[in-house]
C-alpha cells in the first residue's frame, strides 16, 4: 500500500511539470539555458600577426553573465601595437557599433572591418572558450546572400540583353537599308569637288568644306605616300576618289593625317578645334573632314593638301626675294591674328584660339607664297568659362626651341588670356626671322638655320632656360640686314615680338598691320607712321571699320569668284 502511494506521488509530479514547463513556453525556457563559458581578459598585447590562425593565451575563463551571451574576441593594430580582446556579449546589441552576425559558429573566424581607425578584426562563436582559438580567413558572402544577388541581377541582365541585341538588329536593318539606297543612287560627291585647284596644282579647299561628309560611311581615300611625321601623327598625300561616272579627274588630291589609336585625346582636341566654322580663314589650313578608322584602330585627319610642303623644308631649299618675304610674313601674322581675334571680319564673335606649338614645320607654303597655320593638336580655345585651374592644367606645352620665356619659366599670367596669346607671337617672331634670314635682300644668304642654331637639334628645356633666360640670347639680326627699308621694319618688328617682357610685345594684329603698310615698299621711306596714310576727314576709327567691311564684302564673294574661276576652261 505505502509503495503504492510512493509511485502515484512520483506520478503526479511529473505530469504536473510537464503541463507547468509547456505553460511557460520558449521564453521561460531560456531562463533555464546553462550560461557560456568564455575567454575573459579585455585588451592585452599579443603575438598574432592578424594571418592563418593563432590562440588569444587569455589565461582567465569567465562565465557569461547572461544565458544569450556569446564569446567575442577582437584584434586590433595601430602602428606597431598590436592587441587582443576576449570577452562576452549579447549578440542582440551592437558591439563598438556592429552586429554581431556570425555568433551560431563552432569556430571564431576573423572578419576585418573598415572606418575602426586602425586594422579591426572581430569574431564570435557559440561553443565555450571558443574565442581562444582565432582565425583569420579571407571574406567570402554567404552562399544565401550570393543566391540573392544573383536571383536580383538576372532580370537586370536578362533586360540589358534584349536591349542591346535589339540595338544591333536595328543598326544592322539601317546599315542594310542605307546600303541599298546608295546603291539606286550614285555617291555625290559635288562637296568634294569643292577643294579648288590652284594654278600650280595646290589644293585649296571653299568655305564649304566642313561639310564635306555627314555619313557614317568612310570616304574612298586611297593614301598615297607619307610626306610628313609628328610627335602624334603621320601625315599622307592621298586620294580621294570621285565617282565612275563622275566629270573630270577621277580623284581629288588630299592630305591626311593619321594618328593611332593612343593619340585619341590629340586627334580629338585638333578636330574639335578644326570643326568651329569661325576658324576658316585663307591663312588657316582647310579642313575637310574627320574620320574614325575602327579597323584600322586609327583616327584620321582629312584636309587639303599643299604639295611645296612646310615653311621650313621650302626655305632650306630657297633663297626668296623681298616680295616673298612680305608675302609669306604677312600672310602667317594674318593668320595667327585670325586666331587670336574675338570676332571675325563681319564683327560676329568667336572663340579666341592659342596655337602654343607654332613653328616653321607646322606652317604649310601655298601655291602663292602664302602661308596657312597648321598642326593644332595641343590648341587651346580661350573659353570665357575656363577657370584659372583649367588654364594651369594646359601644361608646359609646345616645341623647347620656339618657347617664350615665361613658358620655359612656366610663369603665364593665368589671370589674363592674353598671356597665352603673346607666347604665340614670340614663336611667330623666330619663324619670321627664318624667312628674313634666307631673303636676298639682306645681302649675303647663308644656309638655312633654325633659331638658336648653335644649341643642338633637338634642345630640351633646360638647354632654351639657359640661351633664353640667363643669356638673353636671341638670334642675331646682322647690321647688314637693315640697309633695305622694308628689312628694317620687319627686323624692328621682330624685336619688339620677341620682347623678354610679354606686355611689351605686339600683338598680332598690330604685326599684320605693319605688313599691310609695307605693301609698296618703295613708299616706305616717305611715311613716318601709319596715321599719314588716313585721309584727316576720316577719322582712325572710321577707317577700320570701312576696311573691316571691305574685307568682309570680299570673303562673302570669295566662294562665287571660286566657283567661277574653278567652271573656266584652263588656257
Amino acid at each position: 500500500m505505502e509503495l503504492l502511494r510512493v509511485s502515484a506521488f512520483w506520478c503526479g509530479t511529473i505530469l504536473f511539470g510537464s503541463v507547468l514547463l509547456e505553460q511557460m513556453g520558449p521564453s521561460s525556457m531560456n531562463m533555464l539555458k546553462l550560461k557560456r563559458l568564455c575567454k575573459f581578459c579585455d585588451v592585452e598585447s599579443t603575438s598574432c600577426a592578424g594571418t592563418g590562425s593563432c590562440m588569444a593565451d587569455c589565461s582567465i575563463t569567465s562565465i557569461c553573465p547572461h544565458p544569450e551571451d556569446v564569446c567575442v574576441s577582437i584584434w586590433r593594430k595601430k602602428d606597431d601595437n598590436v592587441t587582443i580582446d576576449t570577452i562576452c556579449h549579447n549578440p542582440a546589441h551592437k558591439l563598438h557599433g556592429l552586429v554581431l552576425e556570425d555568433y551560431n559558429n563552432s569556430k571564431c573566424e576573423m572578419r576585418e572591418r573598415n572606418g575602426m581607425g586602425s586594422q579591426f578584426f572581430i569574431c564570435s562563436c557559440s561553443e565555450d572558450e571558443c574565442n581562444n582559438h582565432v582565425f583569420f580567413t579571407p571574406y567570402s558572402l554567404d552562399p544565401q546572400v550570393v543566391s540573392v544577388i544573383l536571383v536580383s541581377l538576372v532580370p537586370l541582365l536578362v533586360l540589358a540583353m534584349l536591349v542591346i541585341t535589339s540595338f544591333y538588329w536595328y543598326r544592322i536593318y539601317h546599315q542594310r537599308h542605307a546600303g541599298a539606297k546608295r546603291k539606286k543612287t550614285p555617291l555625290d560627291f559635288s562637296d568634294a569637288r569643292a577643294i579648288m585647284m590652284d594654278d600650280d596644282g595646290s589644293d585649296s579647299s571653299s568655305t564649304h568644306a566642313n561639310n564635306l561628309n555627314h555619313n557614317t560611311e568612310l570616304l574612298p581615300i586611297e593614301l598615297d605616300a607619307q610626306v610628313g611625321k609628328g610627335r602624334f601623327a603621320e601625315v599622307y598625300k592621298a586620294k580621294l576618289k570621285q565617282g565612275a561616272t563622275g566629270a573630270g579627274e577621277p580623284f581629288e588630291t588630299v592630305a591626311v593625317k593619321i594618328f593611332a589609336d593612343e593619340e585619341y585625346a590629340s586627334w580629338k582636341n585638333e578636330k574639335d578645334i578644326f570643326s568651329d566654322a569661325d576658324l576658316r580663314h585663307e591663312n588657316v589650313l582647310h579642313f575637310l573632314t574627320a574620320e574614325e578608322r575602327k579597323v584600322e584602330k586609327q583616327y584620321w585627319l582629312i584636309t587639303a593638301y599643299h604639295p611645296r610642303g612646310n615653311l621650313q623644308e621650302y626655305l632650306t631649299r630657297h633663297v626668296i626675294s623681298w616680295d616673298d618675304l612680305w608675302a609669306l610674313g604677312g600672310s602667317l601674322a594674318r593668320g595667327v591674328a585670325h586666331l587670336h581675334s574675338d570676332h571675325t571680319l563681319c564683327g560676329r564673335y568667336k572663340v579666341p584660339i592659342v596655337h602654343r606649338d607654332i613653328k616653321s614645320s607646322n606652317i604649310l607654303v601655298k601655291g602663292d607664297l602664302t602661308c596657312v597655320l597648321c598642326d593644332f593638336g595641343l590648341g587651346l580655345r580661350l573659353d570665357n568659362s575656363l577657370s584659372v585651374d583649367e588654364l594651369a592644367n594646359s601644361g608646359q606645352v609646345g616645341t623647347a626651341r620656339y618657347m617664350a620665356p615665361e613658358v620655359l619659366e612656366s610663369r603665364i599670367n593665368l589671370e589674363n588670356i592674353e598671356s597665352f596669346k603673346q607666347t604665340d607671337v614670340y614663336s611667330m617672331a623666330l619663324v619670321l626671322w627664318e624667312i628674313t634670314s634666307r631673303c636676298n635682300a639682306i645681302g649675303e644668304v647663308k644656309d638655312y638655320e633654325p633659331p638658336f642654331g648653335k644649341v643642338r637639334e633637338h634642345p630640351c628645356v633646360e638647354s632654351m632656360k639657359d640661351s633664353v633666360l640667363r643669356d638673353r640670347g636671341r638670334p642675331e639680326i646682322p647690321s647688314s640686314w637693315i640697309n633695305h627699308p622694308g628689312i628694317q621694319v620687319v627686323c624692328g618688328t621682330i624685336d619688339e615680338c620677341w620682347d623678354h617682357d610679354p606686355e611689351a610685345r605686339l600683338t598680332a594684329q598690330c604685326v599684320a598691320e605693319r605688313f599691310n603698310d609695307m605693301e609698296h615698299p618703295d613708299k616706305l621711306s616717305e611715311r613716318s607712321n601709319s596715321e599719314e596714310k588716313i585721309p584727316q576727314d576720316i577719322s582712325v576709327t572710321e577707317f577700320e571699320e570701312i576696311e573691316k567691311k571691305e574685307v568682309c564684302l570680299r570673303n562673302y564673294n570669295a566662294p562665287a569668284e571660286e566657283a567661277e574661276n574653278y567652271n573656266q576652261p584652263s588656257s
